[in-house]
């Protein structure tokens, strides 16, 4: 529904409309917690009312996790043409048409955000595009910002840019506006072809040469994507290694198969200053550290630091409290200091991850329709859509170790297994870590095919407390990939089947 549908209702004709004046609930921001939070509370019996300034869907959806994985997905089919011969598969010259790759990309969000908006519009849920402000705890004034481009027909309610709603008023406010790239304080960083994680999404062409600044999650799923389709690529770290939350084992692994592809790694190391170089190199990246040099470039993507996308909503008027960071203080309810202010998602600071959105977005509108949840935190799920993936739950190795247990470790290769063998992506493994006393399992970490299908065995095996028993005794189908926890758990009981006797580590 659109403001030129004669069937529509403009926020100025929706001023008289109580529904879009007084809520049950209004939820700031659209993306994976704001979009859940609400249609759980519509579920709930609440009325509820959606401010989104952008798309439906938010950061992840439309900027983020989404479209990423669209173009990895791209990524990906271009490295098995190239490797078809390896099946006995004659195919002609592999290329790649990276208009084609961004236009299936937008595709795919597009056929998401409309999915998203047609969810909040089946639930009851009232939507206006437009940013918020708070004028006191639940008030907010909202101004319009127009029907989005991606998503035209989902809201309920459009609205021409520059339209005003003046005190929105409801029961509950639930804040889910999400985060931004943070700028760095180097030098030059402001220069043309220096972009964030969310302009690399805008370039219209494969970089011949590409210098990337971090390299955690997003830096190292740029990173494979630009290598796969050619790009020379290097990837500064400041941080003794990759990916440095993941286990130890898990960065070795994945700097070996980086720097096997071409990639260049320098870690622990910064970049010091970025500088116009010339038609030839349009930037020059000076790199500081045990690795110093000077790399050219034509784009640098600066792909660390997020903050609070707070500026404009006027928490003070609300007298919603955050810490030294900006980031919204919330307990494990979602409750903000402010009685019936709830927030969720990246604006709390803390694991800046779209799925812990979903889960906070669920327990704030739980608790706003009067039922009691509470977040359980300690066991989430990570994914790094790199090339091997990565994914990860519970304790590395090191922290387990730190924490005072009794460790006991295993790995399990994937070329140990038969479904791995036969589709001819062996690369990587399967480490549990687990207390020797009673096998409890506390950490599991996986990098190879499917590692983020996979860790959801390793997540419901912690959040059941599962023991090395339990795992070992549990019938996994085969040939799948999903055995490879099976395997894990036998070999760290000091059983392994389809691997030769491997050293158990621990801690004695």
């Amino acid at each position: 529904m659109t403001a030129d549908d004669p069937g529509a209702v403009t926020v100025s004709d929706a001023k008289e409309h109580e529904d879009v004046r007084e809520f049950d609930l209004l939820v700031i921001g659209g993306g994976p917690g704001g979009y859940v939070a609400a249609i759980r509370a519509a579920q709930r019996g609440l009325s509820v009312g959606v401010v989104e300034k952008e798309r439906p869907g938010g950061v992840c959806l439309n900027w983020g996790c989404i479209p990423t994985k669209a173009m990895l997905r791209s990524a990906e089919v271009f490295r098995t043409v190239q490797e078809a011969e390896q099946y006995g598969v004659v195919a002609e010259t592999a290329g790649i048409d990276y208009a084609s790759v961004l236009r299936r990309r937008d595709d795919v969000v597009r056929t998401l955000a409309d999915g998203v908006a047609g969810l909040l519009r089946a639930n009851g849920v009232t939507v206006v595009e437009g940013h918020a402000r708070f004028t006191g705890p639940t008030t907010v004034d909202i101004h319009a910002t127009g029907p989005s481009p991606v998503a035209p027909n989902g809201p309920r309610y459009a609205a021409e840019p520059g339209e005003q709603v003046d005190g929105a008023t409801a029961r509950a406010v639930v804040i889910a506006t999400g985060s931004t790239p943070a700028p760095l304080p180097i030098p030059g960083a402001d220069l043309p072809g220096v972009v964030t994680s969310d302009g690399a999404l805008g370039l219209t062409e494969i970089p011949g040469r590409i210098v990337i600044v971090g390299g955690s999650a997003v830096g190292v799923e740029w990173a494979s994507l630009f290598a796969a389709f050619g790009s020379e690529v290097s990837i500064v770290e400041l941080r003794e290694r990759l990916v440095p939350a993941e286990d130890a084992d898990v960065s070795a692994a994945l700097q070996r198969s980086f720097t096997a592809r071409g990639i260049t790694v320098l870690t622990s190391s910064t970049v010091t200053a970025i500088t116009e170089a010339g038609a030839e190199a349009p930037l020059r990246v000076a790199v500081g550290g045990p690795h110093e040099r000077e790399l050219d470039a034509d784009v640098v993507l600066i792909g660390v630091g997020r903050r609070p996308n707070t500026a404009h909503l006027d928490l003070a008027a609300a007298g919603v409290a955050t810490d030294e960071r900006g980031f919204v203080v919330v307990d494990e309810r979602m409750r903000t200091n402010v009685e019936n202010v709830f927030a969720i998602g990246d604006v709390t600071g803390k694991a800046l991850l779209a799925h812990v959105a979903s889960h906070q977005g669920l327990v704030a509108a739980d608790v706003a329709a009067g039922h009691d949840a509470v977040l359980d935190d300690d066991v989430v799920p990570a994914a790094t859509f790199c090339h091997p993936e990565i994914a990860s739950v519970g304790r590395t190795e090191e922290a387990a170790r730190a924490d005072g247990h009794d460790v006991v470790t295993a790995k399990i290769p994937f070329a140990a297994l038969g479904r791995a063998r036969s589709t001819g992506d062996t690369e990587g493994f399967c480490k549990i870590v687990a207390d020797r006393r009673h096998g409890e399992v506390l950490g599991v970490h996986v990098i190879g095919p499917s590692a983020s299908d996979l860790i959801t065995e390793g997540a419901l095996a912690m959040s059941l407390e599962a023991t090395l028993d339990e795992l070992a005794d549990t019938i996994h189908a085969h040939p799948t990939l999903g055995e490879i926890g099976m395997e894990a758990a036998l070999a760290a009981q000091g059983l392994p089947v389809h691997v030769p006797p491997t050293r158990v580590r621990s801690s004695r």
